[in-house]
């Protein structure tokens, strides 16, 4: 199932690609949020092989993931994937710069089913595809003007919201 979306952020594209690297902020987003989050790798700087464990719930059940920085060109692209027990999900996250000052987010996500229980769960998914894509875009929405307020603020103040 694929998911895909685009914002416009009144920010210059090395700040927007700056904050979306600023992966230590996400770590703490996500324990803020209850889950559990391992980094994995020995990298000193961001960049392709950095990766995480998680543990979270999710619909009643906790759940387990591994995730990878497949891809981070800057400041022009990042890619993640995404591997569950039941899922393997791919994150692609696209910067053109429209301006000096502003910058266009392409948001894309990819989930393949890798399991019965995984494809009954995407079938669910699909029947409801607008309210779904409706959420998802609005989630992201919030996502990127979230990143617009810290990259205008010059970076990191600690908070990053919810993709």
């Amino acid at each position: 199932m694929k998911l895909a979306t685009r914002e416009d952020i009144d920010a210059p594209i090395e700040a927007v690609f700056r904050e979306l690297s600023d992966f230590e902020s996400f770590e703490r987003a996500i324990l803020r949020r209850g889950a559990d989050v391992q980094r994995t790798d020995a990298l000193p700087a961001p960049g392709p092989g950095m990766a995480w464990k998680t543990s979270f719930t999710f619909r009643g059940r906790q759940r387990e993931a591994s995730i990878a920085l497949d891809e981070h060109v800057p400041p022009d692209r990042l890619r993640a994937s995404v591997r569950s027990s039941g899922f393997e999900t791919d994150l692609l996250i696209d910067l053109v710069a429209m301006s000096k000052s502003r910058t266009r987010m392409n948001f894309a996500v990819d989930a393949r089913p890798k399991s019965v229980p995984a494809r009954l769960m995407i079938q669910s998914f699909k029947l409801a595809r607008h309210t779904m894509l409706k959420r998802f875009r609005h989630r992201i929405s919030e996502f990127a003007t979230d990143l617009e307020a810290r990259a205008q603020q010059g970076g990191n103040s600690g908070t990053v919201g919810e993709p």
